[in-house]
């Protein structure tokens, strides 16, 4: 955080950029103020307490979901203030809200139905298969830049190995990858969701969509041994066949929120590996820790800094009165730094008994359905890096030297994580130069 600023009541969190450097000053800040605080600019609740973050995500009957991607933009298309419930108003009005075709704004009982959808292809047998292909993936992914001794691991190694690890998990046909990583390689910038500059649009996923439609079409006319067989066919829990985009807007969710939030979680791993040779040196000699890794590494930067959220009814959170109509955003990244849960919360200790409390993955209904995914890339990652390493550096040539670091972020409010990451590296077997 820029020593500079000190008015925290003049900054805007979500249009400004001062904040994505280092967000957690701010966060510290408003949860010093009251664990819910509502901030200046756009009337927020700031949810920034462990205990407050976990009772609003279990509590979708008051928490309305509608609003999960958007928060304050652009706003509900009808005022909702001075009312005691604004339940119907959500119902009547929900289609005309960004993103309302996704699951992660869905309430009970849609969400339920169509989130029965994605858990029916997440069984433990399917993620095993997953596994065994992750593992070929990971060092075939390696073997393309092992000889360079540098990479850019974002774009040379996390983003083509998180979609790759998902269109498998899918289904997609192997001789179409490349295909589907020519037309999402879009890098995040001013235009992914949550962007301080951002302007929102109804439907990003529109080619996944159609993909989508095309492959369960295909499937439920000409059903084969192969999970999009399984997708097509798969019922709500009445019986009922799901319309096709139903079915294509759900695995398109999976598609591109999973590849995007592991993509972060991989970044802030590297970075750590590559700025602690302690840490590093302890999970070569280690690998049983690297789980403890994981969990550690998602707590004190979560790739979700927060998720919203919309008050159907007058509240008590924390203490504080939240009227029906409201907006919070619940900051997974202020409540994963709760020293009221996390004792030294600002501090990384891999050996942290709670760790795995943290709230990356959000908890109650929405809870990521991937978080078990997540964890076994970034776990498979991290081994194989290891495996064919001797050592691993920041690049001071992109990055400056440990004492002045430069790492630029992705400018939104809702993600964290490293738009770059260089690294130098010296092959396994071969002599540090």
């Amino acid at each position: 955080m820029d020593q500079a600023i000190t008015d925290y009541d003049a900054i805007d969190f979500f249009r400004g950029e001062v904040l994505v450097a280092d967000p957690y000053p701010y966060f510290q800040w408003l949860r010093n103020q009251c664990p819910v605080e509502r901030e200046p600019q756009y009337g927020v609740y700031m949810v920034t307490g462990y205990d407050e973050a976990f009772a609003v995500y279990a509590d979708p009957e008051t928490f309305s979901s509608c609003n999960s991607v958007t928060g304050p933009f652009p706003g509900f298309p009808v005022a909702l203030e001075g009312r005691d419930d604004v339940s119907e108003l959500i119902e009547r009005h929900r289609g005309k809200l960004p993103f309302s075709d996704q699951i992660l704004t869905m309430d009970p009982p849609k969400h339920r139905d169509h989130r029965h959808l994605l858990m029916r292809q997440l069984t433990p047998k399917r993620l095993k298969e997953n596994e065994e292909y992750v593992w070929r993936l990971a060092d075939r992914q390696i073997d393309q830049f092992i000889q360079r001794r540098q990479l850019e691991f974002v774009g040379d190694y996390a983003n083509p190995f998180t979609l790759l690890v998902i269109a498998d998990l899918l289904g997609v046909p192997e001789e179409e990858h490349d295909e589907f990583r020519a037309a999402l390689a879009r890098r995040p910038g001013q235009d992914a969701v949550g962007s301080t500059k951002d302007t929102m649009s109804q439907s990003p996923l529109a080619w996944l969509y159609d993909r989508f439609s095309r492959y369960i079409e295909d499937r439920r006319r000409e059903p084969q041994d192969d999970v999009l067989t399984a997708l097509a066919t798969t019922t709500f829990p009445n019986g009922d066949l799901p319309e096709v985009i139903d079915v294509a807007r759900v695995a398109a969710n999976v598609f591109a929120a999973g590849q995007e939030t592991t993509v972060r979680l991989l970044g802030t791993a590297l970075q750590l590996i590559g700025e602690r040779p302690d840490l590093q040196g302890l999970l070569r000699e280690q690998r049983g820790l690297i789980p403890s890794f994981v969990e550690e590494t998602l707590r004190i930067e979560s790739p979700v800094k927060g998720d919203f959220r919309l008050s159907r009814c007058p509240a008590t959170v924390g203490g504080v009165h939240i009227p029906a109509g409201a907006t919070l955003m619940v900051l997974n990244g202020a409540a994963n730094r709760d020293p009221r849960h996390f004792p030294d919360a600002a501090e990384f200790q891999i050996d942290r008994a709670n760790a795995r409390d943290h709230l990356a993955f959000g908890r109650g209904p929405h809870s990521c359905p991937g978080g078990s995914l997540a964890r076994m890339e970034a776990r498979v990652t991290i081994d194989r890096l290891l495996d064919r390493t001797a050592e691993i550096r920041i690049s001071e040539e992109h990055h400056g030297p440990p004492d002045s670091r430069r790492y630029t972020y992705v400018p939104t409010y809702i993600l964290r994580g490293l738009t770059r990451l260089y690294l130098d590296f010296v092959p396994a077997g071969t002599e540090s130069g």
